[in-house]
């Protein structure tokens, strides 16, 4: 059986080896982020089964899959319980939740090993997921954060906000005026947080407001640089494998 563990907490995906290697269960690879895994399917055999993490560092993991089609049979490991928790159900062979218990983890192969035995189609179809999570209700999106500035609290409106970006650790907003603030969530977090119609994560790095492009100029290796209005404190490039979605989000 050719199985691959597709985890950005290497942690976690250590973890999840030695539990399956006490099912007697061997891993043939340990991917880390969308990137990786695109280039590895485009140079390897796909495997029988994928342990998926759902939120990787650089993206959502159903981005490897509108790059390369995959017939692999999956089971979604996840921290998080609000990605349609029943799509996932009906089109996987199984979804847990972090921390993985051994029986959960044990009751899953099995059933995998059930679907191959009695010849049952064992990969995930993407398109009913994507027709699930379109029927589910509109979400609320963030209408703005609230900072704190010494002793006092500050609230910045949602129109305000020009990015979100990462640096040592923290996650910080910058405003049109210029100022930078210190907020308690990690961009992975903000991920259901912001309008989609508004906000793109360029990067692993950096949030955009579209309302605060300034300027797009073509960059090395099929990058795109992108010119905000008032940050300049970094450079903000939109990554290779986001760049053909950031166009569509342009458009």
């Amino acid at each position: 059986m050719n199985i691959i563990i597709i985890e950005d907490e290497k942690p976690a995906a250590r973890r999840l080896n030695r539990m399956l290697q006490d099912l007697n269960i061997e891993v043939n690879a340990m991917l880390y982020s969308v990137e990786e895994s695109i280039v590895w399917f485009q140079t390897n055999e796909h495997p029988d089964l994928i342990f998926l993490d759902i939120q990787l560092s650089d993206g959502l993991s159903f981005e490897i899959f509108e790059s390369i089609e995959v017939k692999s049979a999956i089971i979604f490991t996840t921290a998080y319980d609000e990605y349609a928790l029943q799509a996932f159900k009906l089109n996987s062979i199984d979804y847990l939740l972090k921390p993985i218990d051994n029986e959960d983890l044990e009751t899953a192969v099995n059933k995998y090993k059930e679907r191959i035995s009695e010849k049952q189609p064992a990969f995930i179809d993407f398109s009913d997921i994507k027709k699930l999570l379109g029927s589910q209700q509109e979400q609320e999106y963030k209408k703005r954060f609230t900072v704190k500035v010494g002793q006092h609290l500050k609230m910045i409106v949602i129109n305000d906000i020009e990015c979100f970006y990462s640096e040592n650790k923290g996650t910080y907003i910058h405003t049109s005026e210029g100022r930078d603030y210190l907020i308690d969530l990690t961009l992975e977090q903000l991920e259901n947080e912001l309008e989609p119609q508004t906000f793109f994560r360029v990067n692993r790095k950096f949030y955009i407001n579209i309302n605060a492009i300034k300027d797009m100029i073509s960059y090395t290796n099929s990058r795109l640089q992108i010119k905000l209005k008032s940050y300049t404190e970094q450079e903000v490039i939109v990554s290779r494998e986001r760049v053909r979605d950031f166009k569509d989000w342009l458009a």
